[in-house]
């Protein structure tokens, strides 16, 4: 288990010094566990193919880390905050349940259509796309329970693609969007408000806070496992963490909101600790990777992804651009959709700021989708994929 661990915080260290030194992955927001796992990876597949040795790891902390990090992503999942992005808050959220449907539908389809079944097409559709590599780590060992061979590193393969398709189409598809369709209000006067007053980004409270939080949080993980208990005795196939989940949500927004504890949560110490869990989760479920079980699955594997980004490409020009108004706003928004769409929440800043730099900053695009990314889109997502994973 220590072992395994540590070969998770090489992974990290490896990263933090590839992303340092290679612009390339830095400008495209590769997450840092992701590269440096990713070598890792590699590394056993070369022991795997030339020296027919298998490396084998413990993933019991690395299961830990995933609760935990879901759980605070649960807990960040506060419902008034809803009502700060008005009426496109609601849009983009509806967005992205349709995409989220329409992507598994795609994947499904294809993968039936070139032979294989229904749970390779969940490993290529929005666990992947809109979920990323926490999501694909996470569903992974259930999708191997199921049955499917190489769940980790099929999802793994595709959340990694995601991540650079999304990158390279936002920006460009959203600027093709405003030089053809050349939305009214382009040239209006930009908005005279600072990102920084709008957003709340330092810790509100003192120690007393973090302790309250941490119990809180704590409290959640035994609930969320009698909560999988009872979805295990009604026959309901749900991911380890999915108990913990919901009753992290359901812990914020009712004990979380009388207003003596809600006083003390510290939403800027559940963000940096959910960081730090997810860094330490993903380090260790990319260093884990079984790539050489991918050799069989790379061509419905590229066929099905591509597919993913000629949707998405056409999801946001037909669907998503008329339905948030068709003006400068929206094609920013788009950009964001693209992002965390194919790739990460990170992805979809990295494209809103190139287009605004390009163009002209507006606010409200940068206080919609960190909280769609927050907040919304894993559970939604989760949700998805979990009533999907049991009808099928």
């Amino acid at each position: 288990m220590y072992l395994s661990t540590g070969v998770g915080i090489l992974a990290l260290l490896l990263g933090f010094l590839l992303n340092r030194g290679i612009p390339f992955l830095k400008r495209h927001c590769v997450p840092v566990p992701v590269t440096g796992g990713l070598v890792i990876s590699l590394l056993t597949l070369l022991l795997y193919s030339v020296w027919d040795i298998e490396c084998v790891f413990d993933e019991t902390i690395k299961d830990f880390c995933m609760t935990a990090f879901f759980t605070f992503a649960g807990f960040l999942c506060n419902i008034k905050v809803v009502r700060s992005g008005g009426r496109p808050l609601f849009i983009m959220l509806l967005l992205v349940a349709i995409l989220i449907l329409a992507q598994n539908a795609l994947s499904i389809g294809l993968s039936l259509a070139m032979g294989h079944d229904t749970l390779f097409g969940m490993a290529t559709g929005s666990i992947p796309m809109c979920g990323g590599h926490g999501t694909s780590a996470g569903f992974s060992p259930l999708l191997e329970q199921q049955g499917l061979t190489g769940a980790a590193s099929l999802t793994m393969a595709g959340a990694t693609f995601g991540l650079i398709a999304g990158s390279l189409l936002g920006g460009p598809l959203a600027d093709a969007l405003i030089r053809h369709r050349k939305p009214a209000d382009l040239d209006a006067e930009s908005e005279d408000v600072s990102l920084d007053s709008k957003t709340d980004d330092s810790p509100r409270t003192g120690k007393t806070g973090l302790i309250v939080t941490l119990i809180l949080l704590v409290a959640a993980l035994p609930l969320g496992y009698l909560l999988n208990a009872i979805f295990a005795r009604i026959g309901f196939t749900v991911p380890s963490y999915f108990g913990a989940l919901v009753a992290a949500v359901l812990m914020r927004n009712s004990v979380g909101s009388i207003p003596i504890v809600s006083k003390q949560i510290d939403d800027y110490s559940v963000r940096r600790i959910a960081t730090v869990f997810l860094a330490l989760f993903l380090g260790m479920a990319m260093a884990f990777l079984r790539l050489w079980e991918l050799k069989s699955m790379a061509l419905p594997l590229a066929v099905i992804l591509l597919s993913q980004v000629v949707l998405m490409a056409l999801y946001a020009i037909f669907v998503a651009y008329p339905m948030l108004g068709k003006d400068y706003e929206s094609v920013v928004l788009v950009s964001g959709l693209c992002g965390f769409g194919l790739g990460a929440t990170p992805n979809a800043l990295a494209n809103m700021e190139a287009v605004c730099a390009k163009y002209r900053t507006v606010v409200r695009p940068f206080l919609i989708v960190p909280i769609i990314g927050a907040m919304f889109l894993d559970i939604i997502n989760i949700s998805v994929i979990t009533l999907l994973l049991n009808i099928f």
